[in-house]
């Protein structure tokens, strides 16, 4: 059968994403990036401009986000909402990291879900011609949350576990590799898509005033375990599943996460030079992916992190 031929997809983005931008357009000759100008009026409030608008009409537009903080929302939102209304052909947005995900509990009245919030500002994108925005967003936190959008957009649900089989494979000890989960929650996400990998799942108790993890099921003597989720903020999960997989005998603990969130710096709980907590050498491998671009520019090449990049999976996104 004849290869369909790619779509032409002119990429827009945001400042914090530039980077990743640049590699997504760089996996195909068909994705051209495109520029906005990021200005602001003396009061602070956005002062924007499309570059080439006139250029954009009939062509499939896509806008690569970044959530990271409050205060670069309204403005990205801004030109998410005015690209569709250019008479594009279709019109895509890519948000990495869905970043309210981990605020979608109501425990009592009173609770704000604004996960859900966020949901429905973005189910009313305007339509393109081409019919609904289609939304691309990776590992989103909670599973429910996919029946938050309305019928304005198309959410496209992708993973970025792929990247880490494909690292796994790569390792000297691939053969020796556990897989273990901190929660059920990250079994119950995860664990289709890493079947053929022995599985360890830890639980949280609670003992008095602290939530302690214990090991549930699975043995991780004498193996190089690699603990999966999809995101992390402070990190102490991940540090409690270390130290009990080594007193399980683990010889070796590592960790994924789609989402390096690491609010207040909290990665620096993870690099080699730092004692503090006993967690100096406790991670072999800590790979994120490039979904919070704070974080990776933070990081650099600190040991023990890995950048495992979205852009080849992004640029495959975009022509679905």
């Amino acid at each position: 059968m004849e290869k369909c031929k790619e779509k032409k997809v002119l990429l827009f983005h945001c400042v914090e994403s530039e980077d990743l931008a640049r590699k997504v357009a760089s996996q195909s000759d068909s994705i051209q990036l495109q520029s906005i100008n990021w200005r602001s009026f003396d009061d602070g409030f956005p002062n924007l401009f499309i570059n080439n608008a006139q250029d954009i009409r009939g062509q499939h537009v896509a806008f690569l986000a970044s959530f990271s903080s409050p205060a670069v929302i309204f403005e990205q939102l801004s030109v998410i909402f005015a690209l569709p209304r250019l008479f594009v052909a279709s019109f895509t947005l890519v948000l990495p990291f869905f970043p309210t995900g981990s605020f979608e509990r109501m425990e009592e009245e009173g609770d704000v879900a604004t996960a859900f919030t966020m949901a429905r500002i973005l189910s009313n994108i305007p339509i393109s011609r081409g019919g609904p925005t289609s939304l691309v967003i990776y590992d989103i936190h909670a599973l429910q949350e996919r029946f938050y959008f309305g019928d304005h957009v198309l959410p496209c649900f992708e993973t970025g576990i792929p990247l880490l089989k494909q690292r796994l494979d790569q390792l000297p000890d691939a053969d020796n590799i556990v897989v273990a989960f901190p929660d059920d929650g990250a079994w119950k996400r995860f664990y289709k898509q890493l079947q053929h990998y022995p599985m360890v799942v830890c639980t949280k108790v609670r003992e008095g005033d602290k939530r302690i993890v214990r090991l549930k099921e699975g043995n991780p003597a004498g193996r190089h375990v690699v603990i999966v989720d999809d995101l992390v903020q402070s990190g102490g999960t991940l540090i409690e599943c270390q130290k009990v997989l080594a007193a399980h005998g683990a010889t070796k603990v590592s960790a994924y996460v789609t989402h390096g969130v690491f609010p207040k710096r909290s990665w620096e709980r993870f690099t080699c030079c730092n004692e503090k907590e006993g967690s100096q050498r406790a991670f072999s491998y800590f790979w994120i992916t490039d979904s919070c671009s704070h974080t990776v520019k933070a990081i650099g090449d600190k040991a023990p992190f890995e950048i495992l990049s979205l852009a080849g999976s992004i640029a495959d996104a975009l022509q679905i």
